[in-house]
């Protein structure tokens, strides 16, 4: 057998590339990667485990999913044809990058990782646009840079991660209207945000959404509403039985009883703001806005801070390494009353 070794195996810029780190956890108080921190009720668990005993594992899933789309897209009054599901928004972000024609692809900094991640993986060019000083997006300069490096496709995550601040109506509306590429606004935190942005649906506008926040991180399930005909030509490149078949019967059970997520939400949401209270009267800690179930703080020695809280056994998230805006910066997701509270006086006590 002849030995090549492994040199040329894999691409040198993909060697380049870091890989997406998911820390352990176990044994900590989880609040990194924006959960739900409730678990479900018995009795609703005991029925959708009942429901899931009746999946025939040993046949495939069921590839068009059509009374599955239909239910999703009814939510918001649209059709099943206007709906493409993915394994997580991750796996839509991937169709659409394989998808759009050539071009750079351009979004925002700091933004979803993912937007940039991807586009790499498939050797597409990235141009991003430096956020303002109070994380708010410039549409002029960000429609600039689009023409400028001739994009043909573009990524507004809304209300946007890490800094979980939502962009003006007017700034999105201005890129909407004046883009001439696939534009996806990302509204994977709308749960928890103010406004959505599906009246600006047009053939190269496109809304991008997530069940993972909401409490079905497990399911790794997300959508992306749009055009007919758009839709019908991104479904080219999603690959056969994507969705698998405990996926399919979870999610459609749980649609049947989402007004206990979206009462969820709305407690995240409440805790979000006393968390935020809290958060602002330790003396020390820059606070941001946010609409996402998640905060964003700058402070002075964040490295040793992020560190003592793991001592603590609280994981958060560290986002100092990336530098910019983000310098001294953590992002904390909003866990359940007590878990919140195990933060604030950790971090109390470590400010001291």
């Amino acid at each position: 057998m002849l030995s090549h070794g492994c040199n040329n195996l894999i691409r040198k810029d993909i060697k380049a590339l870091a890989a997406y780190h998911v820390p352990d956890s176990s044994g900590m108080i989880k609040l990194d990667a924006m959960e739900n921190p409730f678990p479900l009720p018995d009795k609703l668990k005991a029925s959708w485990l009942k429901r899931l005993g009746e999946v025939g594992l040993n046949r495939y899933p069921d590839a068009d999913m059509h009374n599955l789309r239909k239910k999703i897209a009814a939510k918001d009054g649209l059709s099943a044809d206007q709906l493409l599901l993915g394994n997580g928004s991750d796996e839509i972000i991937q169709m659409l990058l394989m998808a759009a024609d050539a071009g750079a692809c351009v979004s925002p900094a700091p933004t979803f990782v993912m937007y940039d991640l991807i586009s790499r993986w498939l050797k597409r060019p990235v141009s991003t646009v430096p956020l303002e000083a109070d994380f708010s997006l410039d549409s002029d300069k960000f429609l600039q840079l689009c023409a400028r490096e001739k994009a043909s496709i573009a990524f507004l995550a809304c209300p946007n991660n890490p800094t979980g601040n939502m962009w003006s109506e007017s700034s999105i509306r201005r890129i909407a209207t004046g883009f001439r590429g696939l534009l996806i606004i990302d509204e994977a935190y709308l749960p928890f945000a103010d406004r959505t942005h599906t009246d600006m649906i047009a053939p190269n506008v496109l809304i991008l959404r997530t069940y993972s926040k909401l409490g079905w991180a497990g399911l790794r399930l997300g959508y992306l509403l749009g055009d007919v005909k758009t839709i019908s030509e991104l479904n080219k490149v999603r690959l056969p039985y994507n969705i698998n078949s405990l996926t399919q019967a979870s999610a459609d059970f749980f649609l049947d009883h989402f007004d206990l997520f979206e009462k969820q939400a709305k407690e995240i949401c409440g805790e979000r703001e006393r968390v935020g209270k809290a958060l602002s009267a330790i003396d020390g800690i820059e606070l941001f806005p946010s609409q996402a179930n998640f905060l964003l703080l700058r402070i002075k020695n964040s490295d040793e801070v992020f560190e003592q809280l793991k001592q603590r056994n609280i994981l958060i998230k560290n986002m100092n390494s990336h530098g910019g805006l983000l310098k001294n910066c953590l992002r904390i997701t909003i866990g359940s009353r007590e878990e919140n509270g195990a933060l604030l006086s950790a971090l109390k006590e470590i400010l001291a």
